[in-house]
């Protein structure tokens, strides 16, 4: 059985819900029904992934072509700066 809960909601976020809800031709509760879903989802994956895992896309997919940036980065920045001061 399903389980029903009466939420009050702030002017502004209802007409936001029946907004969405118009454009989309669907019924406010299924609205409400993906967000929570999608909330509840984000919530809980993010308890579970490490830091690492947030950016492990990320990493290595720019190249600066300095060899030694990570070893030399105030050097390079310091230049940076003065050329641009």
């Amino acid at each position: 059985m399903a389980t029903q809960i009466t939420v009050r909601l702030p002017d502004e976020l209802g007409k936001g819900i029946s907004g969405i809800a118009k454009r989309l031709h669907l019924k406010r509760s299924a609205i409400v029904r993906m967000a929570l879903e999608k909330f509840i989802k984000g919530v809980g994956s993010h308890d579970e992934e490490t830091p690492f895992d947030l950016v492990k896309d990320l990493i290595g997919s720019i190249a600066t072509g300095l060899p030694d940036l990570g070893e030399s980065h105030r050097k390079y920045l310091t230049e940076r700066i003065r050329k641009h001061a």
